[in-house]
């Protein structure tokens, strides 16, 4: 479940930095100081926004979960980035392209924004890994139940465990070292 949620951090975070110093080179309408300070406030909050969005659902979630049976079909690590990273190409395409655009009136904050979105995604895949630490047990999403990459939709009725060591993702979603 935390790999779901992983997937979008890298796809927002180095587009994100790249449009953000694209926009440092633009003076804009604004100055390039004026951008800068006010892509690094919208950092900062874009990534706390998005790190704490949801929560109380995480939580409901996993603590209602059960142990992934015989019958349940638990993706693979790869297959589950991919799939992401597939299915939003194009918003994330026109996303950077967005924060590119922006640099003529804010330099850089439309970028640092875009990272901050990616920052916070990242941060929220480290809670969840903690808690999987935490409880010796990583959390798993049925793929029927996923709707377009939401590990905590409406159509998700509750995670799938596992022990720590199965799969191929680490606490958290990261790739497991070997």
């Amino acid at each position: 479940m935390a790999v779901i949620v992983r997937a979008g951090a890298a796809p927002l975070w180095w587009p994100g930095l790249l449009a953000a110093a694209i926009g440092a080179l633009v003076p804009g309408l604004t100055g390039r100081r004026i951008g800068l300070l006010s892509g690094a406030a919208l950092f900062l909050i874009t990534a706390a926004v998005v790190a704490l969005a949801r929560g109380r659902r995480y939580a409901e979630l996993a603590g209602g979960a059960t142990r992934a049976g015989r019958s349940d079909f638990l993706q693979d690590r790869a297959v589950t980035v991919r799939n992401w990273r597939r299915g939003r190409r194009w918003w994330l395409l026109g996303a950077f392209l967005a924060a590119v655009a922006s640099a003529f009136v804010l330099p850089g904050a439309g970028g640092m924004a875009l990272a901050g979105a990616g920052a916070g995604l990242w941060l929220k895949a480290v809670r969840i890994g903690r808690r999987e630490q935490r409880d010796d047990a990583l959390y798993w999403v049925r793929t029927d139940w996923v709707e377009r990459g939401r590990p905590a939709g409406k159509r998700v009725k509750g995670y799938r465990t596992t022990g720590p060591m199965a799969g191929d993702a680490a606490p958290g979603g990261a790739r497991r070292r070997r």
